[in-house]
């Protein structure tokens, strides 16, 4: 069974096996073709359309499979690999082991936001951004910048305890648990952690930074962790609802998996702790 770790937690030979993995796959071409489907829906989804993987309350069952999927996908260069997470409540600053040059490397320059050390600056010759937004080919943060503040434990706590999963006129302006985690609403969990890391994780091509992978995976603990607070609030909506995927609707690009399967991780992977 896989088990998703905290990145702090990982050993040397653990993050050594992860970037090598990530490199494969880049090498590949698997790498790329995540970018470009996350690009494609980011760009598709919106409040008043058809919406699937973000603005909707498919946005967590939608990530927790492209998740299963990226990870499967590492696991067939290496299957010892797993996703870790990165709990940015607890690992907060730019000096965390998250950023250090043995892992994901530290932020980018203040000329153009290069990252210039680490397995995935431009200067290792492996991590060509592909698909981008811009002319720029190489990989871009601006950890902090303007003096942002990552989300606290009492923030997520704070939505944590929200009973509802979704509400009308299920989008971004919705008031309920996938929302205020998304963050279109409230405190703003996730959308704050993309602009916090900035560069590439500020636009739709977002996975082109490994950080995104980490950042998800912890997204999806904490709905996992709101669904053991919450047994009896399910998935909504249920059924009936246009423009978004309702409980037994099936869910593009894949159009095989459901909301309703993806509610349960277990059958996939388990996390180190549970909170």
């Amino acid at each position: 069974m896989t088990v998703r770790k905290n990145q702090a937690q990982l050993t040397a030979d653990e993050k050594r096996r992860f970037v090598n993995a990530l490199l494969a796959l880049k090498r590949n071409g698997q790498y790329d073709t995540f970018v470009t489907t996350h690009n494609a829906f980011i760009m598709s989804d919106t409040d008043n359309g058809d919406r699937v993987g973000h603005r909707s309350p498919s946005f967590l069952p939608w990530h927790r499979r492209f998740l299963i999927q990226f990870e499967q996908a590492l696991q067939s260069v290496d299957p010892s690999v797993a996703l870790p997470y990165w709990d940015w409540t607890a690992d907060r600053t730019t000096a965390s082991s998250l950023w250090a040059a043995d892992f994901l490397g530290g932020t980018g320059r203040a000329r153009d936001g290069q990252v210039m050390d680490g397995p995935f600056a431009a200067s290792s010759g492996g991590w060509t951004v592909n698909v981008r937004v811009d002319g720029r080919n190489f990989l871009r943060r601006s950890l902090g910048a303007g003096g942002r503040q990552l989300p606290t434990r009492a923030e997520v706590d704070s939505v944590l305890a929200m009973s509802t999963y979704d509400a009308h006129p299920w989008n971004s302006a919705s008031d309920g648990f996938r929302n205020h985690l998304e963050g279109w609403r409230g405190v703003n969990l996730h959308n704050r952690v993309h602009v916090w890391v900035g560069g590439q994780m500020a636009t739709g091509v977002s996975p082109n930074d490994p950080v995104f992978w980490l950042h998800h995976a912890f997204i999806d603990k904490l709905w996992a962790d709101w669904q053991r607070r919450h047994p009896n609030s399910p998935y909504l909506p249920a059924a009936g609802t246009p423009n978004v995927v309702d409980l037994r609707d099936t869910m593009r690009p894949w159009n095989d998996v459901t909301p309703a399967d993806m509610l349960d991780h277990r059958p996939h992977y388990t996390f180190d702790t549970a909170a």
